[in-house]
């Protein structure tokens, strides 16, 4: 087992599914927001972890040198392919991401942790501000969990093109 330091805890699947559970019957909607935002304040601390784990652990100084398809595999997320989307966009998939509930019927994405600390640590590696959306979820039934990180200008877009009737794909052109 890879141990991480410097404030990073082991969490089991059950409890973020169970806190976001709690937390939606509790708050509806409400609970998404509060939920990204976690994630988002986590960001920091496991990119910081990554980072020293790759330096010790690969040589690697730099996570923006090593494929991003890698960053969460070792934090025990799940496994990622990264991909260009349209113009302006990153999908990030996911076929097994351990935020994920799979069949449990929901009716919206579940990953708002996820969400939120994707929207971070991405920003880190890029150095600039990065939102992150999911807009497909094993939690939802989805085969896969699937992110979509750009700027915040362009995530609206894409937000209001899925709001109207238009795909996501559409969206980014």
């Amino acid at each position: 087992m890879t141990v991480f330091n410097g404030g990073i805890l082991g969490i089991g699947h059950r409890m973020l599914h169970s806190l976001r559970n709690v937390l939606e019957r509790d708050y509806g909607e409400a609970a998404t927001a509060s939920l990204q935002e976690a994630g988002f304040a986590a960001s920091e601390d496991v990119y910081a972890a990554f980072t020293r784990w790759l330096h010790e652990r690969a040589g690697v100084a730099d996570p923006a040198d090593l494929a991003v398809e890698h960053l969460f595999t070792a934090l025990g997320w799940g496994s990622l392919s990264v991909e260009r989307v349209g113009g302006g966009g990153l999908a990030v998939d996911s076929g097994d991401w351990a935020e994920a509930e799979p069949h449990a019927n929901a009716l919206t994405p579940g990953c708002h942790v996820t969400a939120g600390l994707l929207a971070g640590f991405l920003g880190q590696l890029a150095d600039q501000d990065v939102a992150v959306m999911e807009i497909e979820c094993r939690t939802r039934n989805d085969s896969r969990c699937r992110f979509l990180a750009g700027s915040q200008e362009t995530l609206q877009s894409v937000f209001d093109a899925v709001a109207s009737g238009k795909s996501y794909v559409e969206a980014l052109g």
